[in-house]
């Protein structure tokens, strides 16, 4: 990767709807190479896929929990099966296993305290084996962002 690419990157992930002729000049290329990077940037996996963002509070879904969970199983058949459980959730657009005091974390993404407790109750009921969950609510988010600092 060189710094055509790292540019043509930086830009794609503010606004990937920037036409070809607006991101080529930007870079200092001209529009067939600067395709032709685009392409091999999306082939070799640096750009996974293009997506529009939209504004939850808008939507109705401004609040945002942060749950932390601990379970009393480590095997690979109990994982992924919670695994399998969790991602079928709508409310969730983030799962990640942990080091550290907790095993698990997701945000999840609902319209307000009513609605994480209809959450909540469906992935306890849904789920064996935790033994520990705790609901933190984000109260402002203060920075937001999909875009990744790019290596130099």
């Amino acid at each position: 990767m060189d710094n055509f690419d790292r540019q043509i990157l930086s830009i794609l992930q503010r606004d990937a709807s920037v036409p070809l002729k607006e991101l080529a000049e930007a870079v200092n290329l001209s529009t067939t190479p600067c395709w032709k990077r685009v392409k091999k940037l999306e082939d070799e996996g640096y750009i996974r896929g293009k997506v529009v963002l939209l504004d939850p509070v808008r939507l109705g879904l401004g609040l945002s929990v942060f749950v932390q969970l601990k379970t009393q199983h480590h095997d690979n058949a109990w994982l992924e099966h919670f695994a399998e459980t969790v991602v079928r959730f709508e409310e969730v657009v983030e799962f990640y296993r942990m080091s550290g005091e907790w095993d698990y974390m997701l945000r999840v993404v609902v319209s307000d305290i009513a609605a994480y407790d209809r959450f909540y109750k469906k992935l306890i009921t849904s789920t064996e084996g935790l033994s520990n969950i705790t609901s933190s609510f984000s109260m402002e988010q203060i920075k937001y962002t999909t875009a990744l600092p790019l290596p130099r």
